[in-house]
């Protein structure tokens, strides 16, 4: 495995701007929130999640800069998250579709 041969140091301006980028989606999440869009409230703040997330990742956490192999790995992770959270809401959202046993 190969390592970095000189740092990547980004300056604070793009830090500034990334924790400006997150608070402002913070504020969208928190206005969406008291929004009724009916079935489009889960896929809004659910995009808004995924954007606040890839930020963090790929600018505080340096993903933006690391090699492939780095890339691939941060990519699984989600697509696993992706994988368990389908199947959660799969469970969730079909709760109601069977009796409940005695009743």
């Amino acid at each position: 495995m190969s390592a970095h041969t000189t740092p990547h140091v980004l300056p604070k301006s793009t830090y500034y701007a990334v924790y400006a980028a997150l608070m402002v989606l913070l504020v969208a999440t928190v206005g969406f929130a008291f929004i009724d869009l009916g079935s489009f409230n889960f896929p809004v703040t659910m995009a808004i999640a995924v954007a606040k997330a890839l930020m963090i990742a790929l600018i505080f956490m340096h993903v933006y800069y690391s090699e492939r192999l780095v890339w691939v790995f941060a990519g699984a992770s989600f697509l696993w998250l992706a994988i368990m959270i389908t199947y959660t809401l799969n469970d969730y959202f079909t709760r109601g579709m069977l009796g409940i046993l005695g009743k």
